[in-house]
C-alpha cells in the first residue's frame, strides 16, 4: 500500500481504528476522519505508537451535518491529489428518534446520507486515482431492513433497530448502485459485513453488553473484512459485491433490487442537494 492515500471515517474507535491500523501497517497514508478532536488525537497517538512511522493525519468532521460533510470534501481535495481507498465506516445507533441540525433523522443522515455525499463529492478524485476502491461498512442487519420510501425518516412508528436496519440496507444498495454507475476500470465499490463486533455502538446501543460479549468479535477481527475489500489483490476489478468473513455472500432480495437502488439514489440526491458530485 506504499504510495497510496486512504480515507477512513469513524477512525478513532472500533472497526474504524483497526482498519486504519491495518492500512497504516501496510504503508498507506491514512486520513482519519473523526468527529471529536480529543478522541481523534488520542487514537492518532495510539496508532503511531503501535506503528512507528505511520503516515496518519487527523481530519475533523461531524457527519451528522451536511455543511460539515461539504467542508470535509473540500478539505480532502486540498490535502491530497489522489485517493486510492475510501472506507465508509462511521455509524450510529439511536434508540430514540433524533433529528440533525438539518432536520434529518439522525441514523439515516450519518449512516447513509453522509457516505452518499462523501463519495459523490470525492468521486472525481477517486477516478483520477484509478484503480481506486470504495468500501462501505454495512451489516447483516440489512437482511431485516426495508427502505420505507413513504416514511424514509421514520416520523411514524420510529424504532432504533428499524432505523438501523434500514440504514444498513441503504449501505448495501448504495455500494451496488455505485458499482453500476462507476467505470469498473476506474473505481470499484463493495459492501462488507464486519461481523458482530464488540464496539460501543453495539454494547451501548443495540444489545446489552452482558448478552452480546460471548457472541462478538473483537474490533481487530471485525476489521479483517473491510481490510480485505480494501487491499486484496484478487479483488482488483471486483465490484458490487457484499462480503462477509472475507467471502462473497448473497445479500437480501431488496438489496439486489435495482429499481430500489436507483430510487434511493435519487431521493438521497434530493436530500443532500448533490448533483453530479457537486454541491448545488
Amino acid at each position: 500500500m506504499r504510495g497510496t492515500t486512504c480515507l477512513v471515517t469513524g477512525a478513532n474507535a472500533g472497526i474504524g481504528k483497526e482498519t486504519t491500523a491495518g492500512l497504516a501497517a501496510r504503508g498507506a497514508r491514512v486520513l482519519m476522519v473523526c468527529r471529536n478532536r480529543g478522541r481523534g488525537e488520542a487514537a492518532l497517538e495510539e496508532l503511531r505508537a503501535r506503528t512507528p512511522g505511520a503516515a496518519l493525519e487527523l481530519v475533523l468532521a461531524d457527519l451528522s451535518r451536511l455543511s460539515s460533510v461539504r467542508a470535509l470534501i473540500e478539505e480532502i481535495g486540498q490535502r491530497t491529489d489522489r485517493l486510492d481507498v475510501l472506507v465508509s465506516n462511521a455509524g450510529v445507533f439511536s434508540a430514540r428518534r433524533r433529528e440533525t441540525a438539518d432536520g434529518l433523522e439522525l441514523t439515516l443522515a450519518v449512516n447513509h446520507l453522509a457516505p452518499y455525499m462523501l463519495v459523490r463529492g470525492l468521486e472525481r478524485l477517486l477516478q483520477r486515482s484509478a484503480p481506486a476502491r470504495i468500501v462501505v461498512v454495512a451489516s447483516a442487519a440489512h437482511y431485516r431492513g426495508t427502505i420505507a420510501f413513504d416514511d424514509l425518516q421514520l416520523e411514524r412508528g420510529y424504532g432504533g433497530w428499524r432505523a438501523y436496519c434500514q440504514s444498513k440496507l441503504a449501505n448495501v444498495l448504495f455500494a451496488a448502485e455505485l458499482a453500476r454507475r462507476l467505470p469498473l476500470e476506474e473505481v470499484t465499490a463493495n459492501a462488507v459485513h464486519p461481523g458482530t463486533v464488540a464496539t460501543k455502538l453495539l454494547l451501548r446501543g443495540i444489545v446489552p453488553g452482558w448478552l452480546a460479549r460471548p457472541f462478538t468479535r473483537t474490533p481487530e477481527e471485525g476489521a479483517r473484512t473491510p481490510l480485505y475489500a480494501a487491499t486484496a489483490s484478487e479483488l482488483e476489478g471486483v465490484s458490487g459485491q457484499y462480503f462477509d468473513d472475507c467471502r462473497t455472500r448473497e445479500p437480501s432480495s431488496e438489496a439486489q433490487d435495482e429499481d430500489v437502488a436507483a430510487r434511493l439514489w435519487a431521493v438521497s440526491e434530493t436530500l443532500t442537494n448533490m448533483e453530479d458530485g457537486r454541491n448545488t
